[in-house]
C-alpha cells in the first residue's frame, strides 16, 4: 500500500509507509546527561476562539503528553517557545500551564523546569517594568516548585540601551532567585524581536556580556540554554563556562554531536525537537549512558534531517510541524493549534514531515498515522 504525497515542485510521489514503529519502552531517568523536552500545548478545538481572544487549551491532552515524556525519563521544559509563548499563548495561559504541569510533575515524580519571561507586557515598557514582570513570573514558578528558566525578553530587547542594562536586570534576578536557574539565549531566527540581545548584534560582543552575567553569579546559574543554531559557537561558550555551570543545547540542527561532546566536554539538552522524538531520543541517551557514543550517534544522527526540516526558516513556525506529528502519532485527536498556527506551513512541508517521521518509526501506530495523513491530504483536494 502506498500514499500519494505532494512534493516541493508541484507534483506527486508515491510513498510506502513503514509498517513497524521504532521499539521504545519507558524507562528511568538518565545518568550521563540531563535532558529536557520543550513540550507543546494541545489546543481545545471545540472552544469558540475568536481572533485575539485568550488561548483555549485542552488541559487533559496537554498533561497527558507531558506524562508520556516523563514516562520515557525525559524532563519537561514547560511554558517555553514550543508551547507558543508569545505566539498564541498569553501570560495568563502560560501561568495556568505552569501551575498545572508543576503539580502533575510532583504527582508522578517528573523533572520540570518552567519559562520565566515578561510576556504580560504587551506594549513599550521601561526597564523597571521589565524587571517587575520578570519578578512576577519568577515568583510564580518558584511557588509552583519548578526550576526557573530565565527566558529572553522581547520587552528587554526593546528597552535596553546597551550591555549594562542586561547586566543590571539579570544580576538583580539572579541575586533574588531562590535556587539556581537556567539562562536561555534564544536567537532571532526563533524570534526576530530578540535581535541584538545582550546589547549587541555582534555575537562575539553579546557572548562576552552573556558570560559576564554568569561569571558574576555562578552559584545562581545551573546552566545555560543556547539556541543560536551555531554548533561551534555553542562549543566555544561551553568551554568558557565556570566550573559546575552546564550547557544545555538548544541547537535543533546539530544536537547529536553537541550532546555526544568531545574530549573537553559535552552539552546537556533542552530541545523542542525532543517533543516528537521523545522515545527515540530517550533510547539514544540511555545508550550514551553506557559509554557507547557511537551507538548514540547511530540512533540520533538519522533524526537530524527531520529536525532541520521542521526548523527550516522561518524557524519560529517549527511548532506547526511538531503538533502535526503529535496528531499523527495519536497523542491528540486533532490537528488544531492555539492561534490557528496549523496553517503556518504548506502541504508539501507536512508531507515531507510525515515521510521523514514515518521513516524513523516515530508513529506508534503507523496505520493510524497513514489514515490521518490521507484525511489531511483529502482536505486539500488530494485524492488517493
Amino acid at each position: 500500500m502506498t500514499i500519494r504525497l505532494p512534493d516541493l515542485k508541484g507534483g506527486f510521489r508515491a510513498y510506502e509507509p513503514r509498517r513497524e514503529p521504532f521499539a521504545a519502552t519507558p524507562g528511568t531517568p538518565f545518568t550521563s546527561r540531563t535532558v529536557f523536552s520543550a513540550a507543546h500545548v494541545v489546543a481545545d478545538p471545540f472552544a469558540d476562539s475568536t481572533p485575539d481572544s485568550p488561548a483555549a487549551v485542552d488541559w487533559d491532552a496537554t498533561l497527558a503528553f507531558r506524562r508520556h515524556l516523563w514516562s520515557h525519563g525525559l524532563g519537561v521544559a514547560e511554558a517555553m517557545d514550543t508551547a507558543q509563548r508569545g505566539m498564541g499563548l498569553d501570560w495568563a495561559g502560560a501561568a495556568e500551564l505552569i501551575r498545572r504541569s508543576a503539580a502533575e510533575a510532583k504527582s508522578v515524580g517528573g523533572l520540570i523546569a518552567c519559562g520565566v519571561g515578561t510576556d504580560q507586557l504587551t506594549g513599550p515598557a521601561s526597564l523597571a517594568e521589565v524587571r517587575a514582570a520578570y519578578e512576577e513570573q519568577l515568583a510564580l514558578v518558584e511557588e509552583s516548585g519548578a526550576q526557573a528558566i530565565l527566558m529572553a525578553s522581547r520587552a528587554l530587547a526593546a528597552a535596553a540601551k546597551g550591555p549594562e542594562d542586561y547586566l543590571e536586570i539579570y544580576g538583580h534576578l539572579l541575586r533574588q532567585s531562590a535556587e539556581p536557574v537556567i539562562l536561555h539565549w534564544l536567537g532571532p531566527m526563533f524570534d526576530p524581536a530578540l535581535e541584538g540581545y545582550w546589547g549587541s548584534s555582534d555575537l562575539d560582543a553579546a557572548t562576552d556580556t552573556f558570560l559576564e552575567v554568569i561569571a558574576a553569579h555562578p552559584d545562581k546559574v545551573d546552566g545555560i540554554k543556547v539556541s543560536l543554531l551555531e554548533a561551534q559557537r555553542e562549543i566555544d561558550i561551553r568551554r568558557r563556562l565556570p566550573q559546575g555551570v552546564r550547557c544545555y543545547t538548544g541547537d535543533d540542527f546539530n544536537y547529536p554531536e553537541l550532546i555526544a561532546g568531545d574530549e573537553q566536554g559535552f552539552s546537556h539538552a533542552l530541545l523542542g525537537i525532543f517533543d516528537p522524538l521523545g522515545p527515540l531520543a530517550a533510547e539514544a541517551v540511555r545508550v550514551l549512558d553506557t559509554g557507547d557514543a557511537k551507538g548514540f550517534r547511530e540512533l540520533l544522527d538519522p533524526t537530524v534531517e527531520l529536525s532541520r526540516h521542521l526548523f527550516q526558516a522561518p524557524t519560529r513556525f517549527y511548532k506547526t510541524g511538531v503538533v502535526l506529528l503529535a496528531w499523527l502519532a495519536g497523542h491528540q485527536s486533532h490537528f488544531t493549534m492555539v492561534g490557528g498556527l496549523q496553517s503556518a506551513r504548506s502541504l508539501p512541508h507536512f508531507a515531507r514531515a510525515y515521510e521523514l517521521a514515518d521513516g524513523l518509526g516515530l508513529f506508534p501506530d503507523p496505520k493510524l498515522a497513514e489514515e490521518r495523513m490521507k484525511n489531511l491530504l483529502s482536505l486539500y483536494g488530494v485524492n488517493q
